[in-house]
This record gives structure tokens, sequence and C-alpha cells, in this order.
């Protein structure tokens, strides 16, 4: 029995059950005809497979990271399977299997703290509220500026990791503009180097957010990861499970984790000044300073889109109510709030926004807790190459 080969063909036949579960497959083509050409599967099959195969894995000769690796993304297979059979599954079980990760409620008194300096910040007097949204305003990007902006910057982001992380030179994005989505943007890896980025046009993009999704779906994030992993892992090592990328698996909050933290990563401070910069060559006046000490000061609002899916999903609170807790909170007008229910209300993504929220948290503790002579690179780079796990990533921050 070969257990990558196996995990490779369960993987792909949870997207017979739900299309989107498997976000990327570069691997061999003559699995997914092969699991194309099979009769719809039993969702608690799957999930007994999973658990099998779990079993199994202490016998093979895999090395221990591979090992972690492939025993994480079984258990949330397993989940997922039981899940999708319409088993009761708890909310918050469901999220620490996919995850490894235990949610709980953010701290209202840190939001409040947090929102004092949004007011302190913000130019003008009234509510924070009504200031950061005619803050925001000021900052958007009409539509037809969106594609050269985004330009701009993957051009910047792309020279400075090209410097410090080797990557194929055939590597591409091509970025879209698309709208009627429930994300801001989204990679899609084509394998060979080579993603397409769409961007939604809906949201409304901002100067102060437009590097960072570049950031995160680009360079360094997703596209990179990508291209590494498969550069070093997949031809270099031969582990085949990294053809594969999973909706609801811990390597999906690893993968959001770096992304979300690739600006931090590349540029760090003064990337407000950074971003100012290149906008200014296409015309476009931006404050760095001011949105770059917003963004610092947002961050502790990180985990009201978490509790509004505890709301949502494990209190069973009305939808309305969970509009009005993110207005409150996250300091959003009604149709954004509404925007994020609605990716909090998709079937596939319902629990997704934990990788966001505690991906970011646990990967900038350990990129903070380097070691002494490692730089701030040199710990991420460790991110784009390996297959680390979140338990992985909290066992290094115990020793």
């Amino acid at each position: 029995m070969d257990p990558v080969r196996e995990y490779l063909l369960l993987g792909l036949r949870f997207d017979r059950l739900m299309q989107g579960f498997v976000d990327a497959y570069i691997g061999d083509p003559a699995l997914r005809r092969q699991v194309d050409n099979e009769p719809r599967p039993d969702p608690l099959a799957l999930a007994r497979r999973a658990r099998e195969l779990r079993a199994e894995l202490p016998g093979t000769a895999l090395s221990v990271p591979r090992l972690q690796f492939l025993d994480a993304q079984l258990r949330a297979l397993e989940c997922s399977g039981q899940a999708l059979a319409g088993e009761p599954v708890g909310f918050v079980a469901e999220v620490g299997a996919y995850f490894e990760v235990h949610i709980t409620s953010g701290d209202q008194d840190a939001y409040r703290a947090a929102h004092d300096e949004l007011d302190a910040l913000l130019p003008g007097s009234g509510p924070p509220a009504a200031r950061l949204d005619a803050h925001r305003g000021r900052d958007e990007i009409d539509p037809e500026r969106l594609e050269p902006a985004v330009a701009a910057l993957s051009s910047a982001l792309r020279d400075r990791v090209r410097a410090r992380y080797p990557l194929p030179a055939t590597e591409t994005v091509r970025y879209e503009v698309v709208s009627d989505k429930p994300w801001s943007g989204f990679n899609y890896y084509l394998g060979d180097f080579s993603s397409t980025v769409a961007i939604n046009a809906d949201l409304g993009h901002r100067m102060a957010n437009l590097p960072h999704l570049v950031a995160h779906e680009s360079y360094p994030g997703h596209h990179t990861e990508h291209c590494r992993k498969e550069a070093g892992l997949v031809a270099t090592e031969d582990q085949a499970e990294q053809t594969l990328f999973l909706v609801n698996t811990p390597q999906c909050l690893m993968a959001e984790g770096l992304a979300d933290l690739g600006l931090h990563s590349m540029v760090g401070a003064g990337w407000g000044q950074w971003a100012q910069e290149i906008f200014a060559d296409l015309g476009l006046r931006m404050n760095g300073e001011l949105a770059e000490r917003l963004e610092a000061a947002a961050v502790a609002l990180i985990g009201v889109r978490q509790d509004a899916a505890l709301l949502l999903h494990d209190r069973g609170a009305d939808p309305s109510d969970v509009v009005d807790y993110l207005q409150r909170w996250l300091l959003v007008t009604e149709p954004r709030a509404r925007q994020m229910l609605w990716f909090l209300s998709d079937p596939l993504w319902r629990a997704y926004t934990t990788t966001y929220v505690e991906g970011y948290r646990l990967l900038r503790g350990w990129l903070d807790a380097r070691p002494d002579g490692e730089s701030l690179g040199e710990r991420y780079r460790r991110l784009l190459d390996e297959p680390l796990t979140p338990s992985s990533i909290r066992a290094e921050l115990a020793a």
C-alpha cells in the first residue's frame, strides 16, 4: 500500500462531494481521471478510509515531518467526511479537527481599546466607525485603476522575493478582475510555476489594503509557496502529497498564516511609505504613515470575524445579529458585514475564517520567537519550503 497515493485519491474524491474542496492539484493526471470515472463516493466511506490510513501511517517508511503532515491532513478529512454525511459535529470540534486549533471568543475589552486607538488616529470628529468609513472611502481605488495598481505592486514585490527566495525563471502570475464572489482575492495555482489570481472588484479595494492582498496571493504568499514547494518538496524530494492542496485542512491554516504575514516579511516596518511611493508613480495619493498606524491598531480586531463564525455556527445566532456584531466591533458598513456573512455562510468556507485569524496569530508568534542569529527572512523561508503543521509549530514554540 502506497500511503501517499491513497491520500491523493482520498483527497480527490472529496472534490466529487463538494466542488472546490480541492484547491489545487498538480500531480499525476491519471489519478484525477480515475476518480472522475468512479461513482460518486459515500462521505462516511471516505471518513472511514481516512481513519484507516491514519492507523497505517506509523508502519510506513516515511520521514517524521511527512508522517506528521499526512496524519494532520487525514484527521481533517475524517471530520469532513462525517460533516458531509450529516453527522452531528460541533462547530468548535469541527474547526479543531480541520486546523489543529481550539477557538474561543475574543476579548471585547481589547476590541474597545483598539477602537480608542483608532479614534485617536482618525482625522475629524464624530463616531470612529463613521470616520473610519470616510477614511476608507478616500483611500478607495477607482475600478479602472485597479489593474495597473496591482501590476505595479506585484512587480515591486516580485523583485524583492526573487532576490531573497530564488524562483524558477518561468514562474508567472496572471491577474484578472472578477465580481460576485464571497472572497476578496483568490489564487488558482495551475502548476508549472504558474498562477491566476482573481481579484473581486465588488469590495472596493483600498490603497492601504492592496499591498497586503498582492503579497498574500502572490509574492511571497500563495504563488511563491506553491512554486517553492513544487520545485523543492515535489520535484527534488519526491513528496507527492504536496501536489494536492485541500480546503479545510491544517495545510490551509499554514498557507493563510504565511500569506497574511507576507508583507510583514518582505517589507516590514515602513511598508506604508513604500506603498505610497509606488502609488504616487501611478498618480494616486496615499497617506502611507497613517495607513500603517491604523493597521497596527486594527490588528487587535482580528478575532471579530471568528467571533462572528462562533455566533453563527456554534450558538445559532440570527444572521442579522451576526451582521450587527461585525458592524459594531469591526467598524465596517452593513454591506461589508453582509459580504463577510456570505463567506461565513458558504458550506465550503464556513469554518475557513479561522485559518486567517489563528494562522496569523500562530505564525506571527513563531516568527517573532526566532532564535538569536536567525533573520526574519530565514525563518519565513521555512514556511515556504517545509511541510510544517500547526502542531509542529506549537512544539517548536514550546521547546
